[in-house]
């Protein structure tokens, strides 16, 4: 795999206008390769090859192929954000302006500390994922930058005590 595949975390894909095409059934061998890159993104094609019992060339072609269909976004280091210092991480809940959607998610892309973004149903629109150094930085991000945003009617704030990183639980053919 290239270093430039690798190295890219976007998870963003072209917009070519036309909608993505329908997603292909992955076999037993292309979610036995995703459990391995989930828990070591860093594993070599050789390794993968080896553990999923097939050619380099094969597992080389699967994991590229499944990088063309959008199945794998990236790879990426998993941050202690506390080691990082991000101590302070919050949820933020945003209600907004109905239908604006997109110019509120280009602002909220662009806040320091942004983790995750999720449009969502219920009692509030959008939900917000951030770290900062500290509580006061996170007070002036809420306070400051996002009720300056003029889509956004509300936010409510939800502190994070501690939180147990999941991204490491593995794709299964089950719920």
């Amino acid at each position: 795999m290239a270093a430039e595949q690798m190295a890219d975390s976007g998870d963003q894909r072209p917009a070519s206008g036309e909608p993505d095409p329908a997603p292909r059934p992955l076999d037993a061998i292309d979610r036995d390769i995703l459990r391995i890159l989930q828990t070591d993104g860093r594993a070599s094609i050789r390794s993968v090859a080896d553990r999923v019992h097939v050619s380099r060339a094969n597992a080389y072609a699967r994991i590229n192929r499944l990088i063309e269909d959008g199945v794998i976004r990236g790879f990426t280091a998993r941050v202690n954000h506390e080691r990082a210092g991000q101590g302070a991480s919050a949820y933020i809940t945003l209600k907004i302006v109905q239908n604006s959607w997109r110019t509120v998610r280009e602002q909220l892309q662009a806040l320091p500390g942004a983790a995750h973004i999720a449009l969502v149903s219920g009692d509030f629109d959008v939900l917000l994922l951030v770290h900062t150094p500290d509580n006061r930085t996170l007070r002036e991000l809420v306070l400051t930058k996002l009720q300056s945003i003029p889509e956004v009617l509300s936010t409510r704030t939800l502190l994070v005590f501690e939180e147990t990183d999941l991204n490491r639980r593995v794709l299964t053919d089950e719920f």
